[in-house]
């Protein structure tokens, strides 16, 4: 029990960190440090990941991985700062392209040992696709919202998209975390993550609808383009569904190399990709979604 209220209290304090920061960003509105906090955390997370990948002896190329990484934040957000909204297909088709043919390349150097070689590039494939692909779709919901061209500003109903992005991910972590440890008997995938219950998946689903409905009733203005409660309610139960499927396919990674946490950034929560894991599943969602159905 002082186990589990130690863990409690400083995985409290480290979202309370994480939200004033938030907040802070948010007030003041400037592009550039939304943008800059996003990237920040998409660095962290790949370097986490590549270490977490040496650690297990598993062949990667790392330094690679990186500087892709980088060079690809780097080119969405100066996209993004000078005035654009939708990034090209050809951007992310290139990107694709590199993160495929560089690791290849870079393989060619190395003696065929089996499967190692294609082992390398798929762990590199993953490591850019997973992360800084996905995870920069965040990027994307605040520019693809209605109102953006007020740079250097973020436009109000950008920095409440993110806003409400962030709260329903977040929401549906706190709600699995909190039901399923004071109620949580029935395991819910034992052989991916023993701590999941699906006292907590219910939890989730609780807590997801609590933000995303109470974020839209603060801001409903500039939320507006969501048009009715529908989408709100539908959208709140699909990323508490996909933050959940987020959480366990980075369970998945850790306990395929034997890895507790991607870091220690964070006390009670751990590194940076443990806490965007459930983002890179749910801002590519919402981003789509948007795009196709509320944004056509």
């Amino acid at each position: 029990m002082q186990s589990k209220v130690l863990v409690f209290a400083r995985r409290s304090a480290s979202t309370l960190s994480l939200w004033v920061l938030v907040s802070s960003i948010f007030v003041g509105g400037r592009a550039w440090a939304v943008l800059g906090l996003i990237g920040l955390l998409a660095m962290i997370a790949t370097y986490e990941y590549f270490k977490m990948l040496r650690a297990a002896a598993i062949k990667c190329f790392p330094r690679f991985g990186i500087l892709l990484a980088a060079v690809y934040c780097g080119g969405l957000y100066w996209h993004f700062l000078h005035g654009g909204r939708v990034v090209p297909l050809d951007a992310d088709a290139l990107a694709i392209f590199v993160a495929v043919a560089v690791p290849f390349s870079l393989q060619l150097r190395f003696p065929i040992r089996g499967i190692e070689g294609l082992l390398a590039v798929a762990a590199n494939l993953l490591g850019f696709v997973y992360i800084a692909f996905l995870f920069n779709f965040a990027a994307r919901v605040t520019f693809i919202a209605p109102g953006t061209e007020v740079l250097p500003l973020v436009g109000s109903s950008g920095k409440c998209l993110l806003l409400w992005l962030l709260a329903v991910t977040k929401f549906t972590d706190m709600g699995a975390y909190i039901v399923g440890s004071m109620i949580g008997r029935h395991k819910m995938i034992p052989h991916v993550s023993p701590g999941k219950t699906w006292e907590g998946f219910g939890g989730a689903l609780l807590f997801s609808q609590l933000a995303a409905c109470g974020v839209y009733a603060l801001f409903p203005q500039q939320l507006g383009f969501f048009k009715e409660w529908g989408h709100v309610i539908f959208l709140g139960f699909l990323l508490a569904i996909l933050a959940v499927i987020g959480d366990l396919a980075e369970s998945v990674l850790k306990r395929a190399i034997n890895a507790k946490d991607s870091g220690k950034m964070l006390p009670g929560i751990g590194g940076s990709l443990d806490l965007i894991d459930s983002i890179c599943f749910t801002a590519p969602a919402l981003y789509f979604y948007l795009k196709w159905v509320i944004l056509p």
